[in-house]
């Protein structure tokens, strides 16, 4: 493990498992690292540490360090779920970072975290040197109950990838990235780089939400349904800069293991909306922006919504 006390502090604000793998990949190659949660978590991560479960890269148990408030001038990394980003967004602006890296889903959120930062669309901003949006890939999920104990971050199979935008490659923080085993690709404009992700994760959700399923069979279960919301995904992707067909979704789609389920559907079934509306509504929204119409997913992520309320 290389020293490196005297480089950026990245703190990591959401320790659930996208979060607290990331922060755990970090501290691991010698970056100095802070997880940022509720002060229930933060507490618990700061006594215990994390349990680091992995079929790939081993396991190992991380003495992580944890707050409740962003550090001043920090390299941060957002790794909330979207509908918990109000909640943190002006703890991090507060906290003047020299760089912001998300890790969120959906498109959105972009536009809250700059506006919370006073930063225009090429970075630019008081105590700001980038924001930028990036996309997660990987089967990650963070278990473990009780206050007096340490929590597992879980993570299946080989795929770890985070995508950032070309403009954001050599951001401090996408260099410590590099420095982990997690794979960091570049890839094009952040538009390009979010709808990469949006336009099969939305079907994912959507699909395997309704039908309470893995996408295996969520996507033979209904055809009529599963070709209309991929033809308005693959339109609204096309819309916003990334050529898509319903042919290629298909294929993304039926590349996951058949069992593969959605992080939406596992909120709906418990009673929380979690990301619907910045999956299935940010599809929706930004179809009626561009002019595409989108019926289908209009009326799935209603029976969704009606389905909780």
């Amino acid at each position: 493990m290389t020293n490196r006390t005297h480089g950026p502090l990245f703190a990591v604000v959401g320790p659930g498992a996208v979060g607290g793998l990331v922060a755990a990949f970090l501290q691991r190659a010698g970056h100095e690292v802070v997880l940022v949660g509720r002060p229930g978590t933060a507490r618990r991560v700061s006594e215990h540490g994390l349990e680091i479960v992995t079929d790939r890269y081993g396991d190992w148990h991380a003495p992580l360090r944890a707050t409740t408030t962003v550090p001043r001038g920090a390299c941060v990394l957002v790794a909330v779920k979207a509908e918990g980003l109000a909640a943190v967004v002006g703890s991090v602006a507060a906290a003047r970072p020299r760089e912001v890296l998300s890790l969120l889903n959906g498109v959105e959120h972009m536009a809250t975290l700059r506006g919370a930062l006073a930063v225009d669309g090429d970075g630019g901003g008081p105590g700001v040197t980038a924001v930028a949006g990036a996309s997660y890939a990987g089967e990650t999920l963070r278990t473990g109950s009780g206050p007096d104990t340490a929590m597992t971050v879980r993570h299946r199979g080989d795929l770890l990838r985070i995508t950032v935008p070309a403009a954001a490659a050599d951001l401090d923080v996408v260099r410590a990235l590099r420095d982990t085993d997690i794979e960091v690709a570049t890839a094009g404009s952040e538009a390009e780089v979010l709808w990469s992700k949006l336009r099969f994760l939305a079907p994912l959700a959507l699909l395997t939400s309704v039908h309470r399923t893995g996408i295996g069979e969520a996507l033979d279960a209904d055809p009529a349904l599963t070709a209309d919301v991929l033809g308005e995904v693959a339109a609204v992707a096309t819309a916003e800069g990334v050529a898509t067909t319903p042919d290629d979704l298909r294929a993304i789609l039926g590349g996951f293991p058949p069992t593969m389920r959605s992080s939406l559907q596992a909120d709906l079934a418990v009673g929380r909306l979690g990301e619907l509306d910045a999956i299935g509504g940010a599809v929706a929204r930004c179809g009626a922006q561009r002019g595409v119409p989108t019926p289908t997913i209009e009326r799935t992520v209603d029976r969704l919504h009606r389905g909780v309320g």
